[in-house]
């Protein structure tokens, strides 16, 4: 029976390289994906392009193509990456002009494109936004991005068409997986089961070492071997979909039943309906069989007809936070850090300063849970003695929120006795909302260029 390897070489923007390198250094593997959109990710590199028309592509594209793409081609592996972010145009010449400079041939770079539908926004402003209840009129004026999650369909076609690195916009987390699996297989993207199954597939491996123990270790409760050194995910997938997960001999991390459980779950808010672009799977009947030493078979799950609307990440600016920080140490920390936070909000009033919204934190005793929780949790918080004061407000206006976060700071000459290390900062807010538009209303593209 045919099998595809597919590595995870990064699980957000942001992810280490090493593991990357790793993976396909030693994983036997067919492809490699590099999943680095969240939510907002999308938006703020539309900000950057903006900014800069070259720009709007993930901010490690060149850091890991220098180190990847000489790897890949001496493996046989191809490469699929939502690393274009913004602007997938720009990411594929800046790709070629790597491999040029490191005197790499044979290589065919796919941009797919489709994705970005704000040049027609205006088409939707009677749409109804998912988390205002409104209509995307209402925010009309602070759009500054909308972007398709897009399915496997431009990502087969460039494999079809021979793509060995192919990079796109927002499409789906799982259609990185998807459309290698699809296309190795030949199954067609109506085969609802099979396609669930990738579906899940994707998902395994779309977080990177989440599943092998990142963001699982809890010493003495869960226990992670070497988690320094963590390996990323290799998926083994049969033709009928069964799945063997591991990582490469020697890496750190941990795989079993627990940490695929975990991330067969996360972020998934109905396990019998995870809806994608591609399809929606089905995890009911998913079984999870640890078959050796940091490996498991997953085996069962089906699928669901895919959806008729598609998503669209709306990014929108939403004002600015102003945050100050301040510590306060030793008997009484407490205490003088609610003096502290009493003050600048009196001085808030004094000055007639404008925000929406304004929290109080007392990191180390409430800053979590808030009072109801942690008091449960302290039984005498004035025992803590090391209290960390933050302020923090949402405004309108960059100026407003400058006059916040310097009431914090005069905390130091105008505020209780000890106070140190204050801090403020200012970052505008990009938010993001999301609305539904018909399938039918978008089409991806493919650009392609040659080394």
């Amino acid at each position: 029976m045919k099998k595809v390897r597919i590595g995870s070489g990064a699980g957000y923007s942001g992810d280490r390289l090493e593991p990357a390198l790793e993976v396909i250094e030693k994983g036997n593997l067919d492809y490699v994906i590099f999943e680095t959109l969240a939510e907002r990710t999308i938006a703020i590199a539309q900000q950057s392009k903006l900014k800069d028309p070259t720009k709007g592509y993930n901010g490690l594209l060149e850091y890991r193509m220098e180190n990847v793409l000489p790897l890949a081609l001496e493996k046989g592996v191809k490469i699929i990456t939502n690393m274009g972010a913004a602007n997938p145009i720009s990411a594929i010449k800046v790709v070629k002009e790597i491999a040029e400079k490191q005197g790499l041939t044979g290589l065919k770079i796919a941009a797919v494109l489709g994705d970005d539908i704000y040049d027609s926004i205006e088409d939707y402003m009677d749409y109804d936004i998912l988390e205002l209840d409104s209509k995307l009129e209402t925010i009309k004026d602070q759009i500054i991005s909308a972007n398709v999650y897009m399915g496997s369909e431009g990502i087969i076609e460039a494999l079809e068409n021979g793509a060995n690195v192919i990079i796109t916009g927002r499409c789906s987390d799982p259609a990185l997986v998807v459309a290698p699996l699809a296309y190795e297989f030949g199954w067609s993207l109506d085969d609802i089961d099979n396609i669930g199954r990738a579906v899940m597939v994707g998902h395994l491996l779309e977080c990177g070492g989440q599943i092998t123990g990142g963001y699982f270790a809890d010493p003495g409760f869960k226990d992670v071997k070497e988690p320094w050194k963590l390996g990323f995910p290799i998926a083994e997938v049969s033709e009928n979909g069964d799945t063997e997960i591991s990582k490469v001999d020697g890496s750190g991390g941990t795989i079993n039943r627990h940490t695929a459980i975990e991330q067969l779950l996360y972020e998934i808010h109905d396990p019998s309906a995870y809806i994608t672009p591609d399809g929606v799977a089905d995890y009911t009947g998913v079984e999870i069989d640890e078959i050796g030493e940091d490996r498991v078979l997953v085996t069962g799950g089906k699928g669901k007809v895919k959806p008729e609307a598609l998503k669209v990440s709306i990014g929108y600016r939403d004002g600015f936070i102003a945050e100050g920080e301040i510590s306060y140490g030793g008997s009484n920390a407490l205490e003088r850090a609610k003096l502290a936070a009493e003050i600048v909000e009196k001085r808030l009033d004094i000055i007639g300063s404008e925000y929406d919204e304004l929290r109080v934190d007392y990191i180390g005793v409430n800053s979590l849970y808030k009072d109801k929780i942690s008091n449960k949790m302290i039984s005498n918080a004035t025992d803590v003695k090391d209290i960390r004061l933050r302020i923090a407000a949402r405004t309108k206006t960059r100026s407003e929120a400058t006059k916040i976060v310097n009431e914090v700071e005069t905390l130091y000459t105008n505020g209780p006795a000890a106070g140190g290390g204050a801090t403020k900062n200012i970052k505008e807010i990009i938010a993001v909302c999301s609305i539904f538009v018909p399938r039918d209303k978008v089409n991806s593209t493919v650009v392609y260029e040659e080394v």
